[in-house]
C-alpha cells in the first residue's frame, strides 16, 4: 500500500527546500537563491505557506499557497486577489497518477483550515486538472504567446 505524507516547509527543513530549489530550477529555471528566500520568508500568519507531498516517504511534489506571483507584475490590475496556488510541481516520474491532484486538493483544504474563503491561481499547462477541481475561469490572458487562464475557487 502506498503511503502519502504532507508536510508543512518550515525555514528550518534546509535540505527540503533545496530539493524544492533544485526542482523549480529545472521546471521553470527559477533561480535556486531566489526559491530558497521566498520559501524560508513565507508565514503562515500571512496565509502562506509551501507543502511537500512524500509518497512512501519520498518527496514526489510541492505545491504553495502565496500573497505574490510573477503575474502581478505584469498584471497589476489583479493584486486585488490574494492567496495564490502556485509552483504546484509533481516529479516526472509520477506524473499522470493524480498525485498533483490530491496535492491541490491538500492545499485547498489546508488554506479552508486557516479560515480562507476563495484561492486564485493562473495557468497555462493544466487547465483541464483545475476544471476537474472545480475552479472556474475568471480571465483569459495571451503573455509573451501564451494562453493563460485566471481562475478562482472558491472554498
Amino acid at each position: 500500500m502506498e503511503d502519502i505524507k504532507y508536510q508543512i516547509i518550515t525555514p528550518e527543513d534546509h535540505e527540503k527546500i533545496e530539493l524544492i530549489a533544485d526542482w523549480y530550477l529545472c521546471e521553470w529555471n527559477i533561480p535556486v537563491q531566489t526559491t530558497i528566500e521566498k520559501i524560508k520568508n513565507l508565514s503562515i500568519r500571512n496565509d502562506e505557506f509551501q507543502i511537500l507531498m512524500m509518497l512512501n516517504n519520498e518527496p514526489i511534489a510541492t505545491g504553495g499557497l502565496y500573497n505574490y506571483v510573477g503575474l502581478l507584475d505584469r498584471e497589476p490590475r489583479l493584486k486585488v486577489y490574494k492567496n495564490w496556488l502556485a509552483l504546484v510541481f509533481v516529479k516526472s516520474d509520477v506524473r499522470g497518477k493524480g498525485l498533483g491532484a490530491l496535492l491541490c486538493k491538500y492545499i485547498q483544504d489546508y488554506s479552508k483550515a486557516l479560515g480562507l474563503k476563495e484561492l486564485y491561481l493562473f495557468t497555462h499547462t493544466a487547465e483541464t486538472l483545475y476544471k476537474r477541481l472545480e475552479w472556474r475561469q475568471l480571465e483569459r490572458l495571451d503573455l509573451v504567446g501564451k494562453d493563460i487562464v485566471v481562475m478562482k475557487k472558491e472554498l
